[in-house]
């Protein structure tokens, strides 16, 4: 197996995920330099960061992949390519051999070179460093320096997915020595200022290593909490790209002549959580009569409308490479409900349910939920809490609350995370032997319909097991004025998969 930026340049692949435009479409959307433009997220605070491994909400996302280059990158269509990379070998997915490309520098001149690459993969094993991708790195068993160009990484096991999980921007890659990176990185942008809580300023970096881009002078990137604050920023001229648009505000973007809507389906989602390792919702017809409760095209019409894709209690999207469409479909049927709720010993029995806004729909789908419930005698008492906090004071803490799942590239990166018995987030604290075995045994495998079928196998697990249940995926909601050019969907996550810049230019 061998990912070369060599062949993707020659047969003009490389960077296809972000930048394929039909032949019609590509006269009138010539990049424009130039230019300086204002973008807002939803998320910031004190705790901004300028390393890529710490890095927790989107706000750093985006700053990350202004300032610093990963070995490989993946596009819309989700596959991952080489970046800094020159080429990737391997013969058995659990020894890869990396080539740097050559003549790469870093925003103070230095060239890139393999110590920073190993120096950048090392830090995610140090608990002092704090990286948010520690599980995920403690599959690097070994990474050492093959040259002055060439590294070696040996995984604790085959693992197929290892091009994408480099893409991601906790792995990033920083200054050899650095404990604290201070922004200097081999990305499209310099650091010019940094505010955490406040903003960052970045300006073009004339010397990045793919020539032609960037396109900005500037941007500046700060965030506005408050939805109806960001859409009337973006309507009077304050910016010019924001992140997590409202459908309900959708009319009033797209009614406006200089703006425009970009859509996105995603793998996000939010889920009620049924804790398996805790009464009563360890109680399996428990689980079974809240899936069956579920209205899915009522949330997907009325909480979203219509941006969202039905979804299956389990979390590959029906647009992924490897969804089983032979999972039998949940939907709303208060007479199986009735049956297993009865079956349960629970009906009657107050059952608090935990909703914030915190999770996008929460709160309306409680009150979804409850109604139905009320129909065949679950007695569903929604509490509503305070957005702040609440990741910390009330998820995974109570048998009945809710979750939210940013999109991940990878169907091994969502289980990994959220559904192995042992991973960090294991929100429904499910424990599934076959299920992790089957996980193995997907990271190893080279033939991607034989991967389809171990992952189609975990979906009918998940769907069938786990107290994980998944209304619908929502489409991801950005709004833009229509002087930026460059802006398509990246389904990874807000503002292109969070890379908009190195590939927006300015048309005014």
């Amino acid at each position: 197996m061998t990912l070369s930026r060599r062949t993707m340049l020659a047969s003009g692949m490389a960077g296809a995920g972000l930048l394929s435009l039909p032949n019609t479409l590509r006269a009138a959307q010539t990049p424009r330099y130039g230019g300086s433009i204002r973008v807002a997220t939803q998320s910031t605070s004190t705790a901004d960061t300028l390393d890529p491994a710490k890095g927790a909400f989107s706000t750093d996302y985006v700053r990350h992949y202004m300032l610093y280059g990963g070995l490989t990158r993946i596009g819309a269509d989700l596959i991952a390519r080489p970046n800094l990379a020159e080429r990737i070998d391997t013969t058995d997915r659990v020894t890869w051999h990396i080539a740097l490309h050559r003549g790469v520098h870093f925003h103070n001149d230095a060239e890139l070179t393999s110590a920073d690459v190993v120096w950048s993969i090392r830090r995610h094993a140090d608990p002092a460093v704090g990286s948010k991708a520690s599980a995920i790195a403690s599959q690097i068993a070994q990474i050492r320096a093959d040259g002055r160009y060439g590294v070696i990484i040996v995984l604790t096991g085959a693992n197929a997915d290892l091009p994408a999980i480099l893409a991601q921007s906790h792995f990033l890659i920083v200054r050899a020595g650095q404990t604290h990176p201070d922004g200097t990185g081999t990305g499209p942008y310099r650091l010019a200022e940094f505010r955490p809580g406040m903003r960052t300023v970045v300006t073009r970096n004339p010397n990045y290593f793919i020539a032609g881009r960037p396109y900005l002078d500037r941007i500046e990137l700060f965030a506005i909490p408050d939805e109806v604050g960001r859409v009337n920023a973006l309507l009077a001229g304050d910016v010019h790209f924001v992140a997590a648009i409202n459908p309900r505000t959708t009319r009033r973007v797209e009614t406006s002549p200089g703006h425009a809507v970009l859509s996105t389906p995603s793998g996000l989602y939010s889920n009620l959580i049924a804790r398996m390792d805790r009464l009563p919702t360890s109680n399996p017809d428990l689980v079974a009569a809240l899936k069956n409760l579920i209205d899915r095209p009522l949330i997907k019409r009325a909480l979203f409308r219509g941006y969202a894709t039905i979804g299956n209690d389990q979390p590959i999207p029906p647009f992924h490479p490897y969804f089983n469409a032979h999972v039998p479909q949940s939907n709303l049927d208060l007479d199986r409900a009735r049956w297993h709720l009865q079956r349960s010993g629970l009906a009657g029995v107050r059952l608090p349910i935990y909703a914030s806004q915190a999770a996008e729909g929460a709160v309306d789908m409680a009150s979804i939920l409850q109604e139905y419930g009320s129909r065949v005698g679950l007695n569903l008492a929604v509490t509503r809490v305070p957005a702040d906090g609440y990741w910390s004071t009330h998820w995974m803490r109570h048998p009945l609350t809710f979750g939210s799942t940013n999109p991940r590239p990878t169907a091994d990166l969502v289980f990994s995370l959220f559904y192995k018995s042992d991973a960090p987030w294991n929100e429904s604290g499910w424990t599934n032997r076959q299920f992790d075995q089957l996980l193995v045994m997907a990271r190893g495998e080279a033939d991607p319909a034989r991967r389809k079928e171990l992952y189609g196998e975990m979906q009918q697990l998940v769907h069938d097991r786990c107290g994980s249940i998944i209304p619908v995926f929502v489409d991801l909601i950005d709004g833009y004025d229509r002087r930026l050019g460059g802006i398509r969907p990246v389904p990874l996550g807000s503002l292109m998969g969070y890379q908009f810049a190195e590939f927006a230019w300015w048309n005014a």
